[in-house]
């Protein structure tokens, strides 16, 4: 099996929203988005599946070492084969990807955020930075444009904890910040256990009103020369965004009982809305 092919196998197992915009990129972009999302999902499966914190650790800190052998140009794992001439073509940082990595640890060290601060500087590391990796692997001409991918990814990761509080919870996880808890009068208790409330309505309204603000501010930094390039950024936009509402519209409370989730032909019919607008 070639590299890239491991890294195609990865993103299909994924299932994710994300790879639908996948297929209206050129080859040489869709195979180097396909490299990155199949190493995001490698670390992120490393949290997901290693339930033994140095056993994790460990497998985090290989994947270190890897991307230091990366940039030494003699990767090892089929990824970081496949990554070796995607940093080259689109210039990637180097620190970008450890800092992917950092977020990572942050989900094995953590199961609680006190703050947005604290639980911004997460999804800077695990979504915004993958943002910034995708625009230069899209173009750019303009600089603002990683304003732009910054903010997208905030609106992505706010999204995807959105979505998944129930889930996150019967994993004794806890994304949403634990002074607005307090501040809408709704116990930790109340989240780990489902107990659906006006309190945790109001509280769920919230983080989605702030999810649509990056939603808003990133589509506004994003300047018009540059629209055209970063049309897969905006499809992952439309879908995610659509997502978003249709929590909403399902009741927000109801994420603590059931994932909802868009059919992939709609996702498709929103990528190729996407696509005609930007073109």
């Amino acid at each position: 099996m070639t590299p890239q092919q491991y890294c195609k196998d990865k993103t299909a197992q994924s299932g994710s929203s994300f790879t639908v915009s996948f297929i209206f990129l050129p080859k040489d972009k869709r195979n180097a988005m396909t490299a990155l999302y199949a190493f995001c999902r490698e670390v992120d499966d490393v949290v997901d599946e290693c339930s033994d914190f140095n056993v994790a650790q460990t497998k985090l800190n290989w994947w270190k070492s890897e991307i230091q052998n990366l940039y030494d140009n003699k990767p090892q794992h089929p990824v970081g084969k496949a990554l070796q001439p995607v940093i080259k073509q689109y210039d990637l940082a180097q620190e970008h990807f450890l800092e992917i990595i950092d977020g990572m640890e942050m989900d094995l060290k953590f199961n609680r955020y006190e703050d947005f601060k604290q639980l911004q500087l997460y999804c800077y590391r695990v979504a915004s930075v993958v943002g910034l990796l995708s625009a230069q692997i899209f173009g750019f001409k303009n600089r603002s444009t990683l304003k732009f991918a910054h903010d997208l990814g905030m609106a992505f990761q706010l999204t995807n904890i959105i979505r998944d509080v129930g889930e996150d919870a019967r994993r004794g996880r806890i994304y949403l910040p634990l002074d607005e808890l307090k501040k809408a009068n709704v116990s930790e208790e109340d989240i780990l256990s489902s107990n659906k409330s006006d309190q945790v309505k109001e509280l769920m309204e919230f983080q989605i009103e702030r999810a649509e603000s990056f939603y808003d501010k990133a589509l506004q930094e994003l300047p018009a020369e540059d629209a055209k390039q970063q049309r897969a950024g905006l499809m992952m936009a439309a879908i995610y965004r659509t997502l978003l509402r249709e929590i909403r519209d399902d009741g927000a409370e109801n994420v603590l009982t059931h994932k909802v989730s868009i059919p992939s032909f709609r996702k498709l019919i929103l990528a190729i809305k996407t696509f005609f607008k930007y073109s």
